[in-house]
């Protein structure tokens, strides 16, 4: 019996181990760190007409719109990810296994020198978005509700992970990636404006 009970208690002390949440530092730099990259998305879109909006340098490139099509779609599907992996049960030894800390998480995810295809269903026409106006509003509504994500969670997203098809980790590190995400078409749209043949004011 008296096992029994150091057992229990050797499982309760590790359980507050791991349920102790994001620290401070952690929660003020994610925030930080997705209000920066709605600032710079909305900073590009700025003053933008309907025709610069949709531009396109040839038939297989990305409009501006296009882009944020892309984004305001992937800033709710991630999100659904991210949700998946906080719901199920913590995995602390997984977290061990994870080979990029939080700067390797934002570069890789930012950095344009690799082009990836997208999956299908985040290609901007199949978005099911309309207009500029529903997706803009879109990304904001996610994008207010994953800061507040930020602002009130109690769970430790150190020891969720989650797993994508080229990478593992942690779901604090996956709120990164979201917020890195937002930045890498942010940059594309920047590269639209660099067109020699892009509709200037």
């Amino acid at each position: 019996m008296k096992k029994q009970i150091l057992t229990l208690f050797a499982l309760i002390a590790i359980n507050l181990i791991y349920a102790q949440g994001l620290t401070k530092d952690e929660r003020k730099s994610a925030i930080k760190y997705l209000k920066w990259s709605s600032k710079e998305m909305n900073k590009s879109l700025k003053g933008l007409s309907a025709a610069q909006l949709n531009f396109h340098e040839n038939g297989d490139r990305w409009s501006i719109q296009d882009c944020l099509y892309h984004i305001a779609f992937s800033e709710g599907a991630l999100r659904g990810t991210l949700d998946g992996a906080m719901s199920a049960p913590a995995n602390p030894s997984a977290k061990a296994e994870l080979k990029a800390n939080d700067d390797q998480i934002k570069s890789m995810i930012t950095s344009r020198e690799n082009r990836v295809k997208t999956f299908t269903p985040f290609e901007p026409l199949n978005t099911g978005f309309k207009s500029y106006d529903e997706a803009i509003n879109a990304f904001k509504t996610k994008r207010n509700a994953l800061m507040d994500l930020l602002k009130t969670t109690n769970v430790d997203m150190r020891n969720h992970i989650v797993e994508l098809p080229f990478a593992k980790m942690d779901a604090y590190q996956f709120v990164l990636f979201i917020s890195g995400h937002t930045n890498r078409h942010t940059q594309q749209m920047e590269e639209v404006k660099m067109a020699s043949n892009y509709l200037k004011m």
